[in-house]
């Protein structure tokens, strides 16, 4: 006589001995995942290789995040938070939004475990669909288009575009390329610049 049947698992759920079982689990995938894009690139990054990094299966990769563009996705996602800059930024009101939002876009960028996953999109984005696609998903419809239609101004996504333009122009030269004198201005000093300009594109009718 056989024994019982092993229960169902969930749909799409690995069995224990691959999900490397404690709550950080899916925190150690996202780290490792940050860790892996930002020195390999988009192209050469693999859930197989995240995995191995994170000390789990790969099967416990995919039950997270399901493909590599989505995990590529979730690990931007932690660099900029967008469910709590929107409300910082757009909360106090009109004045001052171009200087809050060029500050926090600095703020993300200045520290280095959030530059890492930001420099693999924006090196990634200029060849590879997948990446270019996280890049307008995150950082402009999930933030910049936010931003713009909490303050209600015309053609929210035009304005959005525009800013994002700039910012991501400035990230270009100052991270990847790294020209100077851009390379090593204080941040605030580019603030300084650049926020009456994103004041006008989010704010002026």
């Amino acid at each position: 006589m056989t024994g019982a049947a092993a229960p169902r698992r969930g749909r799409g759920r690995p069995p224990a001995a691959e999900r490397a079982d404690g709550p950080g689990a899916r925190e150690r995938i996202l780290e490792a995942a940050r860790d892996e894009f930002a020195e390999r690139g988009y192209d050469r990054t693999s859930v197989r290789g995240i995995a191995k990094a994170a000390g789990v299966d790969a099967a416990l990769v995919h039950h997270y995040f399901g493909t590599k563009d989505e995990v590529f996705a979730a690990a931007v996602e932690v660099s900029f938070e967008p469910a709590l800059v929107v409300p910082a930024v757009v909360g106090p009101g009109p004045a001052g939004v171009g200087e809050r939002l060029a500050r926090y876009f600095f703020d993300v960028w200045e520290d280095p475990a959030a530059r890492a996953p930001l420099l693999a999109v924006i090196r990634s984005a200029l060849t590879h669909e997948a990446a270019a696609k996280v890049l307008r998903g995150y950082v402009l419809r999930r933030v910049l288009e936010r931003v713009a239609e909490e303050l209600d101004v015309p053609d929210p996504r035009f304005r959005a575009e525009l800013a994002a333009s700039h910012m991501i122009g400035i990230a270009v030269l100052r991270y990847v390329i790294r020209v100077e004198p851009l390379a090593s201005a204080e941040p605030e000093a580019i603030v300084a610049v650049v926020a009456p300009t994103l004041q006008q594109y989010l704010t002026e009718a």
